[in-house]
């Protein structure tokens, strides 16, 4: 019978053994995804990731737009280059504890363009995985591409027990529409949902602090209410947000006052809270 059961285990290969040991030391993966581009998910991602890091966690950041990575822009580390350590990729680091990986450290040049297909970028995808020297995790921020094409269903394949997607939207009716598919993805590749954030909810006057809702307002919550998930919480057109992302200096960080780097920080607790609850 001992024997029948060994014989009965499917074999598991030596670069899905290298996958699970990586995923083993990271606590947590949180997916962030986007219906449709422009809607400030990279921006959500750099904060979140930023917040989590300034509470003490050890966060890694892993930015998987392939053709169009940003995060490093975002962090001021466009000129960071990878290390290799015992056969594996060193993540840039940034004070006091954020690694991150992406496309952009490989690149001669930032603006060559990566011109891949579908089973290349899941091949690059997975050696963000397996071929880095992640270490003990935290927490793993992994900043998808816009829409469910190859990226999303190579995280999804790559690593299914993640904890759950945020869903970032704003409040027009066509970001509205296209965040309901990245929630039909989400069902479809049975990854929970934490929660959707609307962004760019209105504009905060740097002059005299009042938000005036130029984008139309409200969106966000009544489409979470429809879908039966989470609301996670809005945030406003804030001129700090654009300013600190072009330097570097995610604004959780560079404006800890500010009131989009106040919503952030309480998203960020509160996702914190639905992940080690459902844990």
């Amino acid at each position: 019978m001992a024997g029948d059961d060994i014989m009965s285990k499917p074999m598991i290969s030596e670069d899905d053994f290298k996958l699970e040991i990586s995923l083993e030391r990271i606590k947590h993966v949180i997916i962030i995804m986007s219906g449709k581009g422009g809607v400030g998910k990279s921006t959500v991602a750099t904060n979140i990731a930023a917040a989590l890091s300034t509470m003490g966690y050890q966060t890694g950041i892993m930015d998987v737009d392939i053709t169009g990575p940003n995060i490093p822009k975002m962090f001021g580390i466009e000129d960071g280059k990878l290390d290799v350590f015992d056969g594996k990729l060193v993540p840039v680091t940034v004070p006091p504890s954020l690694k991150i990986i992406s496309m952009a450290f490989l690149l001669t040049s930032k603006d060559d363009a990566v011109m891949w297909r579908g089973p290349v970028k899941m091949t690059a995808i997975r050696q963000f995985i397996e071929d880095v020297s992640w270490g003990d995790l935290d927490y793993l921020i992994v900043d998808m591409p816009p829409g469910t094409g190859d990226e999303a269903i190579s995280i999804a394949q790559l690593i299914p027990k993640a904890d759950g997607m945020v869903i970032v939207t704003t409040p027009q009716d066509v970001a509205l529409l296209d965040s309901r598919k990245s929630i039909t993805f989400s069902a479809q590749s049975h990854i929970p949902i934490i929660g959707l954030i609307e962004n760019m909810c209105g504009f905060v006057c740097p002059h005299c602090g009042k938000t005036t809702d130029i984008f139309k307002s409200g969106g966000g919550v009544k489409t979470a209410k429809d879908l039966n998930i989470r609301f996670l919480g809005s945030i406003p057109v804030e001129p700090g947000i654009v300013v600190s992302s072009d330097s570097g200096m995610p604004i959780v960080i560079d404006n800890p006052n500010s009131t989009s780097a106040k919503m952030f920080k309480k998203i960020t607790e509160e996702i914190i809270k639905i992940v080690k609850h459902d844990r």
